[in-house]
């Protein structure tokens, strides 16, 4: 496969490519993204939302180049779809420290690697429109828990 711009966005520059656990290196490389957004630029939760959002059809037809370039329904090294959710769990939180990044990646991975209904129904969806939105999805769940948490005031 040809690592050209849609390679190396599928796989959030590089973190799809370690051996171990490349999806919780990718939902890794989402929060060192959002940490200095967060705490040195001051965004607020929501943005992260718009952000996955904004990165959403991008992220979708470079997994499906990947997963057609390499003849795989749902490489392994694709984790631009760990972005999109991490950012999405990352919208629900009630503020914005570094428990509540925590709690978004222990949640979003949990919801991603559990797949409660309708996610593993979506993961069927063709090329990068089911790589991607099964895990937008766990991203609305853990987006979901993390405000509960929050209100709870549990971080």
């Amino acid at each position: 496969m040809k690592r050209g711009p849609a390679f190396w966005f599928a796989t959030w520059f590089g973190c799809g490519l370690v051996p171990k656990a490349p999806g919780t290196a990718g939902a890794l490389g989402a929060l060192i993204v959002a940490w200095p957004l967060a705490f040195w630029h001051h965004w607020p939760p929501p943005w992260f939302g718009a952000l996955a959002l904004a990165i959403l059809w991008p992220a979708i037809q470079s997994a499906t180049a990947v997963a057609i370039g390499t003849g795989r329904k749902d490489p392994q090294i694709v984790v631009v779809d760990e972005v999109v959710g991490q950012w999405i769990t990352l919208a629900g939180a009630t503020q914005l420290n570094w428990k509540s990044f925590l709690a978004a990646l222990i949640l979003f991975r949990a919801f991603d690697i559990w797949k409660p209904p309708p996610i593993r129904r979506i993961e069927q969806l063709p090329g990068g429109t089911g790589i991607v939105l099964d895990d937008a999805l766990a991203g609305v769940y853990g987006a979901v828990i993390l405000y509960l948490l929050g209100r709870a005031g549990v971080y």
